[in-house]
């Protein structure tokens, strides 16, 4: 039986329509599984939007969220957790801490609901491509059922272990990453200020093993100026602070978030992190 197959009888609710849940909710949507939909704060046009979290859990039988934080995931759970029951699968895309997803999978559990962390990479553009990766973290008896909702929504799904491992690769790489914008951020300034083009500059670095597809992908925001979100300053800023905060040691990750923290505190929080140049 194919993924999209075993999925057929899912009624699935999505919580959190930000730049990533709206995505989903559409894919889901199309593939005729959407149930509800709720947001924190209203989204006119949202399809199938619910009255609050209860009301979304009552019509599914899979819940996907992908809110901000562990704080706001936690009011979910609270919102809607005495609605939980067997039938019900939650998967948490949210990127949290480790403690975070123990505790959120005892909470599921605790209902007889099922619980699989599931973080994820890329960002607005890979979802609209239902090209994002997946890792999933829970009892390896229920990624089957998993992995047939997010292939809806991805091109990789990968089996990591438990939730907390799930969590903690998920904040690796995103640390990865706040470094790497930094980095090209960095470099592209030096370049502009000797009086190097940009189109020198990465036409340049595409011809060596440096460049990567992120260079790619960011290229023309740091070349038009143009920031708007698709993967924001506040919502990075969140995630190497945890990252930070998991006990190993991360010189560069504490030296980006202190860049990251500068450019919040100068208004470039809702931003791409690309604007990180702006911070320069």
């Amino acid at each position: 039986m194919s993924d999209t197959q075993s999925a057929a009888t899912e009624r699935v609710g999505v919580i959190g329509l930000g730049i990533i849940g709206a995505v989903w909710a559409g894919h889901y949507h199309a593939a005729g599984l959407l149930a509800a939909t709720w947001n924190r704060s209203p989204r006119p046009g949202a399809p199938l939007l619910a009255a609050d979290p209860a009301a979304v859990a009552r019509a599914s039988t899979a819940l996907h969220i992908v809110v901000s934080d562990p704080a706001a995931v936690d009011g979910i759970l609270s919102a809607l957790e005495r609605e939980l029951s067997p039938r019900h699968l939650v998967l948490q895309s949210t990127t949290i801490d480790p403690k975070s997803s123990q505790r959120f999978a005892e909470r599921v559990a605790a209902r007889g609901a099922s619980y699989i962390e599931a973080p994820f990479m890329g960002s607005r553009p890979a979802a609209e491509a239902r090209k994002v990766v997946f890792l999933s973290g829970g009892d390896p008896a229920l990624v089957p059922r998993a992995h047939a909702l997010l292939s809806l929504l991805s091109g990789v799904r990968r089996h990591v272990g438990d939730g907390p491992r799930a969590s903690a690769l998920k904040l690796a790489f995103n640390l990865q990453v706040a470094i790497q914008m930094q980095g090209i951020c960095e470099s592209l300034q030096l370049a502009r200020h000797a009086g190097a083009s940009d189109e020198d500059f990465f036409r340049t670095l595409e011809a060596t093993a440096l460049w990567s597809g992120f260079h790619a992908f960011k290229e023309p925001k740091l070349r038009s100026g143009d920031f708007a979100p698709q993967f924001s300053i506040k919502h990075m800023l969140k995630d190497i602070r945890l990252a930070t905060e998991l006990g190993g040691k991360t010189p560069l990750g504490l030296a980006v978030r202190e860049r990251l923290v500068e450019a919040d505190r100068s208004g470039l929080s809702e931003q791409d992190m690309s604007a990180l140049i702006e911070a320069l």
